[in-house]
């Protein structure tokens, strides 16, 4: 490979593309960014990269939340049924 071209350069990793740009200068790789648009304040950047680890633990924390609700209503709509069927036996 020769040439990395990349949109926006958050595009490669959320984290550590520092790292892999790195790698790429020792391997001779060129990297082209085609959006770099205006390079934010380290505190901006610190700041989106918060945000981010929030919403990725966040969407997981959300996530298995609702598939245990999920699991939860399946047992309980599964017993509704059984318990349904019993009655109408009698």
């Amino acid at each position: 490979m020769k040439r990395l071209v990349l949109t926006a350069k958050d595009r490669l990793l959320r984290f550590g593309s520092e790292l892999v740009f790195a790698l790429c200068e020792i391997q001779g790789i060129e990297i082209v960014i085609i959006h770099q648009g205006e390079q934010p304040s380290f505190e901006e950047e610190l700041a989106a990269d918060v945000l981010e680890i929030i919403t990725v633990f966040s969407a997981r924390l959300y996530g298995s939340r609702s598939k245990k609700n999920r699991k939860l209503m399946e047992s309980l709509q599964a017993e509704g049924d059984r318990i349904i069927a019993s009655l109408s036996q009698e």
